[in-house]
């Protein structure tokens, strides 16, 4: 198996066909990959679009950052794991899709078409509108950029904001709350809203504890210089920000002509598929499904079904419905060892749930490691 080199000047302008090509190396389709490296994979030329050479696991990143994991604790080397799927790797950034015509444009100028193609891209982080450079933002993802960006900001630490009241902002403040003289959380609305009212409260306790300050139902405007602004009232200033904001959908998937919800992400069938182009298939935080919200969770139970979608299309079989499940465990890591738990309503903490999310963590490493 071969890896394609966006720095090859020899592959330009050169046109590549595949009877499926899998674009990004979301968590769904490391799960695709394992299948078929452990089962047989479907027939045909077969090919991974990735813009980098491993996958980052989101769910370990504020272990990282607390210091309780290594960067290479987290990642996935695709390499790896393609080799044994049988299945071709390709570096390189994506530059267009055309849904009409199945075909990819990469960055280095080459040209890959399909005669099936899978989605699972993800998404960029929501940034306020901003006047001047006078504040610094710094967005969770792509992760690779981030590790570089936040190492720059520990050469100097300085008072931080983070913006995004979810699992992710408020994981990230407990994983940062002493590594920086202040650190403040805003939430547009309420903290963790959607988990339970248990969680929230031990959640705000942890926060207000390591001296992290909360502002809730605070939504950002805009940036003007060091100033953050909720409607017109200056909320807070100071030269750094940390997105960890709502998903914001590429502009690239809705440029392609695929049919799109009014936020830009790709709408699908239960089927996983476009329901205006069916020879692709959308999954992870990149597509709008009822019910299936934008989280790792959901998309790792994607992998299964998508598997199998992906085989009986390239062997002509019919195809699955994916339901998207009522409830989802959420473990929400504490920066200290510990852990938050919400199940049903139910909510829980400390070392005995650090210790399970990450063996639940490590096992997923661990599985796609081939």
């Amino acid at each position: 198996m071969r890896a394609l080199s966006q720095r090859n000047p020899w592959k330009l302008c050169v046109t590549h066909h595949y009877d499926l090509l899998l674009i990004g190396a979301g968590h769904a389709h490391l799960g695709v990959l394992r299948r078929w490296a452990l089962i047989e994979r479907p027939p045909g030329r077969i090919a991974l679009l990735s813009a980098g050479p491993v996958a980052w696991y989101s769910g370990m990143l504020p272990g990282l950052l607390a210091g309780r994991h290594r960067p290479e604790d987290c990642q996935v080397e695709l390499q790896a794991l393609c080799r044994a799927a049988k299945v071709e790797l390709i570096i390189s950034p994506l530059e267009s899709l055309s849904a009409v015509q199945q075909q990819v444009q990469l960055a280095d100028g080459q040209t890959l078409n399909a005669s099936w193609l899978s989605l699972n891209v993800g998404a960029q982080v929501a940034a306020p509108a901003q006047q001047g450079d006078a504040m610094q933002l710094l967005a969770v993802k792509p992760f690779a950029e981030f590790l570089d960006g936040w190492q720059q900001w520990q050469a100097a630490p300085q008072p931080l904001a983070i913006l995004g009241g979810g699992a992710a902002g408020v994981e990230l403040a407990l994983a940062l709350a002493g590594k920086v003289p202040q650190l403040a959380l805003f939430c547009a609305g309420h903290l963790l809203d959607g988990l339970s009212a248990g969680v929230r409260l031990r959640a705000l306790g942890h926060l207000r504890q390591r001296g992290v300050w909360v502002r809730e139902d605070c939504p950002i405007s805009r940036i003007e210089d060091d100033c953050l602004f909720s409607g017109d009232e200056p909320v807070w200033r100071g030269s750094r920000l940390l997105l960890a904001s709502g998903a914001k959908a590429f502009a690239w998937p809705a440029h392609s002509g695929l049919g799109c919800d009014e936020q830009g992400f790709v709408l699908i069938a239960p089927t996983l598929q476009s329901y205006t182009h069916p020879t692709i298939f959308a999954v992870g935080d990149c597509a709008s499904l009822p019910g299936a919200r934008k989280s790792g969770v959901y998309a790792v139970r994607q992998a299964p079904v998508l598997a199998a979608n992906l085989n009986a299309a390239l062997r002509g079989l019919a195809l699955k419905r994916y339901r998207p499940q009522r409830q989802s465990l959420a473990l929400l890591a504490t920066g200290d060892g510990g852990a938050l738990l919400d199940w049903h309503g139910h909510s829980a903490g400390g070392r005995f749930y650090g210790r399970w999310k990450d063996f639940l963590d490590k096992g997923f490493i661990q599985r796609h490691r081939l």
